[in-house]
C-alpha cells in the first residue's frame, strides 16, 4: 500500500513509518524541515515538507494515498478535518492516534483509578474534551465512506524504530533522574498506567491498515504498572537509591501542567479487546518493568 503518515519524524509516527516500510509498503511522511526530510530518506521513506496547518496539502496527500495515519497530533482538529476531506467516499483506512490520558484522573500520584473499556468511556474532563471530540469526529467519518479508526495508545515504552526520538513519559523521568541524581515520581507514585511496547504498537497499526472495520476505537495496551514500581526499576537500572515522592507543584515546574497532572500524575487504566478480537493482534512484550530494568538505559 501507499501510506501517508503525519508526524513521521516523531517517536510514534517515525516508528510506524519505518515499520511499514520494512513490511514493503510505500511510505510518504510529513515532516517540518529539510533536515528531517533527509533523515526519512535514509530510512526509505519519501518526505513531504509541510505542517498540520497546510490543509490543502493534507487533503491532496490523503486523496493520493491508499491509506492515511495521523501520528503528528491528537489535538489538531483542522488537520484531521483536512485528512477526512481527502478520504470521504473512498473506503480507505484512516488511523488517527489518540492517547489514554483521555481517561486520566489527574490524581496527583494517588492510586486507585477506574478501569475503562472500549465503548464504555467516561465523560471527558474539561482538559480532554477537545481531544475526545476529535476522536468522535474520526469515528463518525465512517458514515462518510472512510474506514476510520482511533488508535488510543497507553504509555508507550521501547526505543524508536525510526529516527532517534524518545517516547513521551518514561524518558522525562529518566532525564530528570540523570540531571538530579534522584529518581522521582509525582506524589506517592501509586498511580497506575496501562502500557504497550512500541513494536507492538507498530504491529497494531499495520494490522488495522488491512483489517480495520470502519468506525472502530482501539485501546493499545498489554499490561499496566504503577509509577512507583517503574521509577524503582529505573533507580535499579541507574544504580541510584530508591525513587522518591515529589510534590505536584515541583513536578509541574519541571514538566508543565499537562505532563505532570496527566502524563505522569494520573491513573489511566484501560483494557482493549478490539485489537485482539477484530485484528488478531498479539502483543509480544508485556512487562514494562522488565524493559526498564534490562533495556531502557
Amino acid at each position: 500500500m501507499n501510506i501517508f503518515i503525519t508526524g513521521a519524524a516523531g517517536f510514534i509516527g517515525g516508528s510506524i513509518a519505518t515499520g511499514l516500510a520494512q513490511r514493503g509498503h510505500q511510505v510518504t511522511g510529513l515532516v517540518r524541515s529539510a533536515e528531517q526530510a533527509e533523515e526519512l530518506k535514509a530510512l526509505g521513506i519519501v518526505p513531504v515538507i509541510g505542517t498540520l496547518e497546510d490543509s490543502a496539502l493534507l487533503t491532496e496527500q490523503a486523496r493520493a494515498a491508499d491509506g492515511v495515519i495521523n501520528a503528528a497530533s491528537s489535538d489538531h482538529r483542522g488537520a484531521v478535518e483536512a485528512l477526512i476531506e481527502g478520504l470521504k467516499g473512498s473506503n480507505k483506512p484512516f488511523l488517527h492516534t489518540s492517547g489514554s490520558s483521555i481517561v486520566g484522573d489527574a490524581s496527583g500520584g494517588k492510586g486507585g483509578g477506574h478501569i475503562y473499556y472500549e465503548g464504555q468511556l467516561p465523560e471527558a474532563t474539561p482538559d480532554k474534551a477537545a481531544r475526545v471530540a476529535i476522536d468522535d469526529l474520526v469515528i463518525a467519518s465512517a458514515k462518510e465512506g472512510v474506514r476510520s479508526a482511533v488508535n488510543c495508545n497507553t504509555l508507550i515504552y521501547g526505543h524508536s524504530l525510526g529516527v532517534k526520538r524518545d517516547s513521551v513519559q518514561l524518558p522525562r523521568l529518566l532525564k530528570q533522574a540523570r540531571k538530579s541524581g534522584v529518581v522521582r515520581h509525582v506524589g506517592p507514585g501509586e498511580n497506575v498506567w496501562s502500557n504497550v511496547f512500541i513494536e507492538d504498537v507498530v504491529e497494531l497499526y499495520a494490522l488495522a491498515l488491512e483489517k480495520n472495520p470502519a468506525g472502530t476505537f482501539y485501546f493499545a495496551e498489554s499490561g499496566e504498572a504503577s509509577f512507583v514500581d517503574m521509577t524503582n526499576a529505573m533507580a535499579e537500572a541507574l544504580g541510584l537509591g530508591k525513587s522518591q515522592d515529589w510534590p505536584l507543584a515541583d513536578a509541574e515546574a519541571e514538566w508543565g501542567y499537562e505532563m505532570a497532572n496527566y502524563g505522569l500524575g494520573s491513573n489511566s487504566r484501560v483494557r482493549g479487546k478490539n485489537a485482539r478480537e477484530l485484528l488478531g493482534w498479539a502483543p509480544k512484550r508485556t512487562s514494562v518493568i522488565e524493559w526498564i530494568r534490562n533495556d531502557m538505559v
